[in-house]
């Protein structure tokens, strides 16, 4: 429906938080075709049936000025009669795209005492919705918790009741109205719309409630994978208070794996905190990836910089592996182990990294949380996705989190192997 006139020109997408668009079974434009009344029924005076039926014909043609003349000649007496008024007051109201005229239109059909029974409900939300559309958000709320007390209850109720608690500063309420409607859009078979996750995380975000932005862009990313939805997501929850170097690595290797290393900042940023945790090898494969497929020129100061002063130690650390290795299976506890683990992990030696992280959980010593989600991942790197999904499972706190973010990725691999028999690569892609 277009209000352009009044300067309302939204659809239902539009005042549901400015969404995409929502499959809805019944538009308010569609409301005069769904409102039916009684004339059948209950007797009116032949001079008011003859100028509602003049008013209908007018409508039907399009002839505004007739219309509205012979509504305002209408005077009703009864129930029916005020019913019948208030419908075609309606009508005239959607024609002329007044929605200040539409609601109180609807408020006199609800008042005439003649709206039929079936029509109640929908005519409640209708007038919620109207009530929302006009920045009247009580009453909204009011009215569409009536329409679905009386048992109409589609997701755009839904989504009205949250942006309407949203925008009277009752974020969490709102919150829950919108988890309550992605669930209900899911039940029904439809899609749901990426910008409810993106209000969703954007109020999470503002409101620094970082579980609730994992939780909101977890599931984003899993019905909207696109590498600029990793890149966004990802980045957004570094911004968490509390997260270590290594978690932030992970969160970057993950990037990196969906191919959301999008810029020469991103390139710098992953290999420096690569270098800073000690894996210097792993910080000089990244800019070397950079290099070759052009995110990077090779005289780029930072990074050049940082691959001169971290080559040396980088051959070093790659040479010491064997014998880290050979005193992770010696040593008491898995300390040794995992750090081999990690040492592997970094240079995309992801089976080597498994049975090094096996061995450390083995022995214990170590932190659990840290250890299996980096398992989980160098076991979907190896192309074992139930064990991955096992391992990263096992997690807990921060490490929980990026668990989280990195299981999404591996049921995305899981449906892209079944569908296509594609194996999953063992090497991060820039």
């Amino acid at each position: 429906m277009r209000i352009g006139r009044m300067g309302y020109g939204r659809n239902i997408a539009a005042i549901c938080f400015a969404l995409a668009a929502v499959a809805i079974s019944a538009t308010p434009a569609q409301a005069a075709k769904k409102i039916k009344d009684k004339e059948s029924e209950v007797a009116m005076a032949d001079a008011f049936r003859s100028t509602a039926n003049a008013a209908k014909s007018a409508l039907a043609s399009g002839d505004m000025s007739t219309a509205n003349s012979q509504i305002v000649g209408l005077q009703p007496t009864n129930a029916l009669e005020k019913y019948v008024t208030a419908s075609l007051k309606f009508q005239y109201a959607e024609r002329r795209n007044d929605p200040q005229a539409i609601r109180r239109a609807l408020t006199d059909m609800l008042e005439s005492g003649a709206a039929p029974e079936a029509q109640v409900p929908y005519l409640r939300y209708l007038a919620g919705y109207y009530s929302y559309y006009l920045g009247e958000h009580n009453d909204a709320i009011a009215q569409v918790n009536y329409a679905r007390q009386l048992g109409y209850t589609p997701v755009e109720t839904t989504i009205i009741l949250a942006d309407a608690n949203i925008k009277k500063k009752k974020q969490a309420e709102g919150l829950e109205f919108l988890e309550q409607a992605v669930a209900q859009q899911q039940a029904s078979g439809q899609a749901v719309p990426e910008a409810w996750f993106d209000r969703a995380i954007s109020l999470s975000y503002q409101n620094k409630k970082w579980a609730d932005v994992a939780k909101w862009t977890q599931q984003k990313l899993a019905l909207y994978p696109t590498a600029g939805n990793w890149r966004s997501g990802l980045i957004n929850f570094q911004a968490a208070p509390g997260l270590d170097h290594q978690a932030q690595l992970d969160l970057y290797r993950l990037q990196s794996a969906t191919g959301a290393i999008a810029s020469e900042r991103d390139v710098q940023a992953y290999a420096a905190l690569a270098a800073k945790s000690g894996y210097e090898a792993e910080a000089m494969s990244v800019i070397e990836a950079a290099r070759s497929n052009g995110k990077l020129t090779a005289t780029e100061g930072v990074t050049s910089a940082l691959l001169k002063s971290i080559s040396v130690k980088a051959k070093k650390d790659i040479a010491a592996l064997p014998a880290q290795v050979k005193k992770a299976t010696a040593a008491k506890d898995g300390s040794a182990a995992a750090s081999a683990g990690d040492a592997y992990f970094s240079l995309s030696q992801f089976p080597l990294a498994v049975a090094q992280y096996q061995l450390a959980l083995s022995k214990g010593g170590v932190d659990a949380a840290r250890v299996n989600s980096r398992l989980g991942v160098a076991l979907a790197r190896s192309g074992d996705l139930p064990g991955a999904k096992a391992a990263l499972a096992q997690t807990s706190g921060n490490w929980a989190t990026v668990a989280n973010f990195w299981t999404v990725w591996v049921n995305q691999q899981a449906q892209r192997t079944a569908s296509l028999g594609t194996p999953v690569t063992t090497n991060p892609t820039l």
